[in-house]
């Protein structure tokens, strides 16, 4: 996140989000990489990032979308083009309906489920010859550290396990997905890859195209892709299937920040700052993952001469961001940078207390151009009651 530290958190309203395009292309180049060495492809999981004034360029390198229902399937199709894949733990019927127009693979959670809508999934594809149905498998094996984040921890209700396959009701299903996986590394993966196959490899040879799902952070510096790469092209070449990849955060990691503006700075038992964000309402994760937020120039409690205990505007009193310390003292009026937030925070943000929705910039850290695609007020908390 260095090269933030060149960026005038001034020039946007508070609070905003702000996301570099010169890193969302840099990690855009990895994954194509891979793609292009592997002959897997990758996929941007709209659930991690959907800032659609992006999909341009997005769209210019990654092979389509993954959807979780409706409305993400909709934003593919309509904004970012290329192929759409949806899945969802259980479709409505009236969803449904619209989700095979749009969509280029269906996965569905549940036998019952492909049982409950086959014939309705089967009249579709005779209209749309590459509409394509898979099912997501549970392979079992559990590499989720956070439970909250662990598809596969016990009695999950994301994926069949292999007692629950129908493996003599398959007519129709060309895939297979799999999803275990939470910001990691590739070893986790390939230790999935060989517990998919323990359990499902006996399915393989009856499918088109296997789903590795997301969770993989191909774009940290650390990640071994060359390891990736050698992963992807062996199982290719074992079972002759087109591989899929859906990663949401290697599109975002290292790529924006959430500015925010101290309005007050009370006394209670220790200096308190109370800021225009809000870990409810602006980044949910601080408090359900739970993990701690970064903020650029701080540190841990203690560390510099000046701590304070960093809250929102809400009246909920757990809505605190954390304890960070400073060099100098806090000014009303400062402008604080919060890091790496673009994934699964513009996608999360509520209006709780009717707190204003952060804007959303999008900066070039080589040119220093600048641009504010998108302010929030009143309506958008209106349109969402009655």
């Amino acid at each position: 996140m260095e090269r933030f530290r060149k960026l005038d958190a001034r020039r946007v309203p508070s609070p905003c989000f702000v996301v570099d395009e010169v890193a969302v292309e840099h990690n855009l180049r990895i994954l194509d990489r891979v793609q292009r060495e592997s002959g897997a492809k990758v996929l941007l999981a709209l659930k991690a990032f959907s800032m659609w004034s992006l999909a341009p360029l997005i769209s210019s390198y990654l092979r389509g979308t993954c959807a979780s229902g409706l409305h993400e399937a909709r934003l593919g199709r309509e904004e970012f083009g290329g192929e759409v894949h949806c899945f969802s733990p259980a479709f409505t019927e009236s969803d449904l309906a619209e989700i095979l127009e749009i969509s280029d693979h269906v996965v569905f959670n549940s036998p019952t489920q492909w049982e409950r809508f086959r014939a309705m999934a089967r009249a579709s594809a005779a209209r749309r010859p590459g509409l394509r149905f898979g099912l997501r498998v549970n392979p079992e094996h559990s590499e989720g550290v956070v439970p909250i984040y662990d598809p596969c921890a016990p009695y999950s209700r994301l994926g069949m396990p292999r007692a629950r396959f129908p493996a003599d009701r398959l007519e129709g299903i060309s895939g297979l997905h799999f999803h275990t996986l939470c910001e990691q590394d590739f070893p986790p993966l390939a230790r999935t890859v060989a517990a998919f196959e323990a359990k499902f490899g006996e399915f393989i040879p009856r499918m088109e195209w296997i789903n590795f799902g997301g969770g993989h952070h191909i774009s940290r510096p650390d990640y071994d892709v060359d390891g990736l790469i050698r992963l992807l092209v062996d199982f290719r070449e074992r079972h002759g299937v087109q591989l899929y990849l859906e990663p949401g955060e290697a599109i975002a990691i290292n790529t924006g920040v959430l500015v925010a503006e101290v309005l007050d700075l009370p006394w209670n038992g220790m200096p308190l700052a109370i800021l225009d964000t809000s870990a409810t309402c602006h980044m949910p994760d601080t408090l359900e993952m739970p993990y701690r937020a970064q903020v650029m120039g701080s540190g841990e409690p203690g560390a510099h001469a000046h701590t304070y205990r960093l809250g929102g505007q809400t009246c909920l009193a757990g809505d605190v961001i954390g304890d960070y310390s400073f060099p100098a003292p806090l000014r009303v009026g400062q402008r604080l940078i919060f890091e790496e937030m673009a994934h699964y925070t513009m996608v999360k943000t509520t209006t709780f207390n009717g707190i204003r929705l952060p804007s959303i910039a999008i900066w070039n850290s080589e040119t220093d151009a600048l641009r504010v695609v998108r302010e929030f007020g009143y309506d958008e908390f209106k349109r969402r009651l009655s």
